[in-house]
């Protein structure tokens, strides 16, 4: 632990304190210098890196793309000490001789250091969860991005080999009375990551037409990354695991994990309180519009008494209006420049046209947890492509695909868009690695980060797109239905033992999904924990914050000028934004 200290606080204080030697001058240049903190903040990234130089790489930082970490003891022993020596160095800090922006930093660095000794300590989920060990994932960015030569990305794509066949020796080691879910989980995505061993390597070596030594020794060391990956997962299939530990997180463990994951002004209990609340508010106005549209979709058949019955009738009508199974991304690509143009027309908020966005096929070591995602560069590869990864219909029976495309109908497919790309999670993103701030940007909060996608949802109908059509919104309020009851799930199923027959009825029942989005939520609970509350919990609490602000700036209040201000501070807990944000006297006179 000595040595990791003196790593991370020597050159701060010897750089930065000048002719200051002794200890007392060390801590009171520390604590009363702001811009001390600056030069901390720098410190703590680099060696930050140093210590996960696969997160590192994710961020667009490849200093260190040769290496990869062994997950074993000792790793941990070196994260935990790690933890110790910062937070030696936050306790000189004067909170109160800091700006408000290095205070927040200072509040996310605590965090993180945080959430890693209980990751560690309390949470193990490095014994019970094998789907954490995949090396898949990152080596296939190394082929697919373009952030420097292709020689020199499969130069280092060969260093980084040499440490996958002890990767998964460790992580045999670690796992203890894995869950069953999980474990196929693992299953699932290491042998489906495979083909970035076999496949995108060998078409990345005919495209750098490599020599053939050089060649040979790289295709050497693939297979044995394939072997130790495939071993892997026969390993897995082979445990003998009578009594598998439970994939629900539980009440302790689960509050604690919202508390450093989502950073909310809420509790866990409170924020599930709310969704409570606010699928009650839901039904009642999708009820209204049901009743509204009765008479042009379903005048031939009588209403239903049960309200939530009658809206059903009127979504599944509804949703039958949708795209071929083979026209599914392509209706993607199309939508995007679409939504570009509503959002210029209505000045809602600056897209810079330099960040490209590409549509893509999910990959397959991503497969199982989600339809569709966003991968975006880091704040070090700020011209890096964001790509949007779609889910493959390809493969599915007829009626798993129709269920699936109902649930993505013509309606719900636009709020997708908007949800993923533009104006939410792309648009947040590309703003998040422009924030001065390299902190707000690596240690960016989940709930902020899908917190703001759900909000441009209902803020792009409230400006208008979709021509106010009633169809539109009672598809938005099912959409929004889904953010909620996401929260109501992922508490239930965690902390007060909801079963997967109570979890269809909230899901198919209440909020009116289809079979196959409903069973791939449970299966995506059931891997998951906590993630699924980020959705509500941000977007209330963003929501929340402009309709506030709204009502204090009165007709100084610019639509625009708040996206652009709320997102200049990267992606920090929406209640440090706030405070931020009502501190400023240049934005609120």
């Amino acid at each position: 632990m000595k040595r990791i200290f003196i790593g991370i606080t020597a050159c701060i204080i010897l750089t930065s304190c000048g002719n200051h030697t002794k200890t007392t001058d060390k801590t009171e240049a520390m604590s009363n210098d702001d811009s001390l903190f600056d030069n901390f903040k720098q410190q703590f990234v680099d060696d930050l890196w140093k210590m996960y130089p696969s997160w590192a790489s994710s961020q667009g930082y490849h200093k260190y793309d040769s290496l990869l970490v062994v997950p074993n003891e000792e790793s941990r022993a070196k994260e935990l000490a790690f933890c110790k020596s910062v937070e030696l160095m936050l306790k000189i800090v004067d909170l109160s001789k800091l700006s408000d922006n290095n205070k927040t930093d200072y509040y996310m660095i605590e965090n993180q250091l945080n959430t890693t000794e209980w990751a560690i300590n309390s949470c193990k989920a490095y014994e019970w969860n094998p789907s954490v060990y995949n090396v898949c994932g990152e080596f296939a960015e190394m082929l697919n991005n373009n952030y420097d030569t292709l020689p020199m990305r499969l130069h280092n794509f060969y260093l980084k080999m040499q440490n996958i066949p002890a990767y998964y020796e460790a992580a045999k080691k670690n796992i203890k009375n894995p869950t069953k879910e999980h474990t196929q989980l693992a299953i699932d995505q290491n042998l489906g990551g495979v083909s970035v061993f076999e496949k995108d390597l060998e078409d990345a070596l005919k495209k750098d037409n490599t020599k053939k030594e050089i060649a040979d020794g790289i295709r050497a060391r693939a297979k044995e990354a394939v072997a130790a990956i495939k071993g892997f997962a026969d390993w897995l299939k082979n445990l003998k695991n009578e009594t598998p530990r439970s994939f629900r997180l539980g009440k302790e463990l689960y509050a604690k994990k919202f508390e450093y994951d989502i950073q909310s002004g809420y509790t866990a209990d409170e924020i599930y309180k709310k969704a409570l609340e606010h699928k009650e508010e839901l039904h009642k106005q999708m009820f209204e519009l049901t009743k509204q549209l009765w008479s042009k979709y379903l005048a031939d058949k009588k209403m239903p008494e049960n309200k939530l019955e009658a809206i059903k009738m009127m979504i599944d009508k509804l949703s039958l209006k949708h795209v071929a199974a083979d026209s599914f991304q392509i209706a993607i690509e199309q939508q995007i420049p679409k939504l570009v143009e509503f959002i210029k027309q209505k000045d809602l908020i600056y897209i810079d046209p330099s960040k490209p966005l590409v549509v893509r096929k999910e990959p397959a070591y991503m497969a199982g947890v989600a339809g569709a995602s966003i991968s975006a560069p880091g704040p070090y590869d700020k011209n890096g492509n964001t790509y949007y990864n779609v889910g493959s219909l390809s493969g599915w029976d007829k009626d798993k695909a129709e269920s699936y495309l109902r649930e993505y109908n013509h309606y719900i497919l636009q709020i997708l868009n908007i949800h993923e790309a533009i104006p939410g999670h792309y648009t947040q993103l590309v703003y998040s690695n422009q924030s001065p701030s390299i902190i707000k940007a690596i240690l960016g909060n989940g709930a902020m980060i899908e917190g703001w996608a759900v909000y441009t949802e209902r803020m792009m109908l409230e400006s208008g797109y979709g021509n106010n059509e009633p169809e539109m919104w009672l598809m938005y309020y099912k959409w929004n239905l889904r953010a909620t009851c996401n929260t109501i799930l992922d508490y239930g199923v965690h902390t007060k033992e909801m079963s997967k027959e109570d979890a269809m009825h909230l899901l198919i029942d209440e909020a009116f999904q289809q079979k196959a989005e409903a069973e791939g939520k449970w299966k995506r609970v059931s891997v998951t924990q906590v993630q699924l509350t980020s959705y509500f919990t941000g977007y209330t609490e963003i929501y929340d914050f402009r309709e506030e602000l709204k009502k204090k700036m009165g007709d100084k209040f610019n639509l625009k000028q708040f996206h652009e201000k709320f997102l200049s501070y990267g992606s920090a807990p929406v209640k440090y934004i706030k405070q931020l944000m009502l501190a400023d006297s240049t934005y609120i006179k």
